[in-house]
């Protein structure tokens, strides 16, 4: 199992704090059945910054010390962005890394409250440069949970989307659940991941939600998360299904 967001790198943003920390993420992912994981520290989060040269180099570092541990994980890298105007400009002067450094899929973390007005062109524009852009947990904003239409735009223009372990299983409210499924039914998500943050309030959940997708939805869906960040790891194509609008139920008829 490939795990394609989580924050294991130590002490680069508010995940793993240290060395220490790491090593007990790393020995809990290996525990879920994980094989490899991204790195994906915050950039541009108001908080943290990051780039290209520091990931790498920390991704080696902490390779380097599972090895010394004999802890069977391999550590790829990648990087969290919010979402800002310059991001081709970021990208291109090495402020920004690609996933896995292959150049072809790139994360966007929008705000959690909105989706600012000039998603659609940003993202137009990456892929105008050959970069694929995932939008990050997009169940766990408030804008596109009330009007899911501007997500399926998005995806209808070719961006794709990652939803949260945690989110499936609950972790982060009934509400953020449902509307987990409703993505996944709808085809607009297109890889799961954990987001994993340490071993105790943020941990992986990536076993546990995978269970639930069978159940819901069968093992082919289980087989087409898996396989999609095996090809996006290898910056091959992945599997992609039509999506469909997420139809809004009438509530007390008002709506």
């Amino acid at each position: 199992m490939i795990d394609i967001h989580c924050h294991i790198l130590p002490g680069v943003d508010d995940g793993a704090k240290d060395l220490n920390e790491s090593l007990a993420m790393a020995k809990m992912a290996v525990e879920e059945g994980i094989t490899s994981i991204i790195a994906t520290p915050h950039h541009n989060s108001g908080k943290y910054e990051t780039n290209k040269e520091q990931i790498l180099q920390d991704v080696a570092d902490l390779n380097r010390a599972l090895d010394q541990h004999h802890i069977p994980l391999t550590i790829l890298p990648g990087q969290e962005p919010r979402i800002y105007g310059e991001m081709l400009e970021g990208y291109h002067t090495g402020q920004l890394l690609s996933l896995n450094n292959t150049g072809k899929y790139i994360f966007v973390e929008l705000p959690s409250n909105h989706v600012p007005r000039y998603t659609e062109k940003l993202l137009f524009d990456i892929q105008l440069q050959g970069l694929t852009p995932i939008i990050v947990h997009p169940e766990r904003n408030s804008e596109i949970m009330e009007n899911p239409a501007l997500l399926y735009n998005l995806v209808k223009k070719g961006a794709c989307t990652q939803v949260t372990a945690a989110s499936l299983t609950g972790h982060f409210g009934k509400k953020i659940k449902k509307f987990s499924y409703q993505l996944i039914e709808s085809n607009l998500t297109h890889f799961v991941a954990s987001d994993a943050h340490n071993v105790t309030s943020r941990c992986f959940k990536m076993s546990e939600a995978l269970e639930l997708i069978e159940k819901e939805f069968g093992v082919d869906y289980v087989y087409l998360f898996n396989e999609n960040a095996e090809y996006m790891i290898d910056g091959k194509m992945i599997m992609l299904e039509s999506p469909s609008k997420i139809r809004r139920k009438k509530i007390l008829g008002i709506f």
